[in-house]
């Protein structure tokens, strides 16, 4: 079965738009594991402006399922990451003022940098995941730079199969399948929702975790959070 990781940016989004502690962030954390989420994912960014850098640290000990931070591996978010040694650290290329991550890695261009990079999370222990493109030579980048997983950058995939164009599928299930092929774990994450999660799933051979927020968030809304990861995890069955 595929893992369920629930990016709980958007309560933070939700809680700073306010200002105190309402919705609680450790809280739901705890909740979202309780209802079945198989990991929390976070991507503390440097304005803070949705996970802060407390919450980071504040969330270690509540998360006892997979404990995923993403982002962009600057030397702050490289020492915060040591710190708190997660299960997972995903590499994601975004700009301090990115509304959301857009492009995954070159990880032709940036071999040395990533390289380093990731051999000193290894080091310590931390499973490493490189955000890519759905494109055949960067995961063949990512063999070269040591990385444990990818994580396939989903968001030309769902803005497609929304318009009906399920063949958009194919550059997925192609990459995945060479990732398999070259003992590369293969995760997911971007625009995935109810409307898509199941198709992608059924033709990403090996997929291993798919790490969804926005929607799921927008969706629990309307039917209330307990409910949406439940049928999650049945679509990923």
């Amino acid at each position: 079965m595929t893992k369920l990781s629930v990016n709980i940016n958007k309560v933070a989004t939700l809680r700073n738009a306010r200002g105190g502690n309402v919705p609680n962030v450790v809280e739901f954390a705890k909740d979202a594991q309780r209802f079945g989420a198989q990991g929390i994912t976070i991507h503390p960014r440097p304005d803070q402006r949705h996970i802060t850098f407390k919450d980071v640290y504040d969330l270690k000990p509540v998360v006892i399922t997979e404990y995923n931070i993403e982002g962009n591996p600057n030397p702050h978010f490289i020492k915060m990451v040591l710190d708190v040694k997660p299960t997972q650290v995903t590499l994601v290329p975004d700009a301090d003022d990115a509304i959301t991550s857009n492009a995954g890695w070159d990880t032709i261009r940036h071999k040395s940098f990533l390289l380093e990079v990731i051999s000193e999370f290894k080091r310590n222990g931390i499973r490493t995941s490189v955000f890519v493109d759905p494109v055949i030579s960067q995961i063949e980048g990512a063999k070269q730079i040591g990385t444990d997983r990818i994580e396939l950058y989903t968001e030309a995939y769902a803005h497609q199969y929304a318009l009906g164009n399920t063949f958009a599928i194919k550059p997925y299930t192609d990459c995945a399948v060479l990732a398999n092929q070259l003992g590369l774990g293969v995760n997911a994450g971007h625009d995935l929702s109810l409307e898509n999660i199941a198709y992608f799933k059924q033709n990403i051979p090996g997929l291993l975790e798919v790490s969804i927020g926005h929607a799921l968030i927008a969706e629990s809304l309307y039917l209330g959070v307990e409910n949406v990861i439940q049928m999650y995890l049945n679509k990923l069955k």
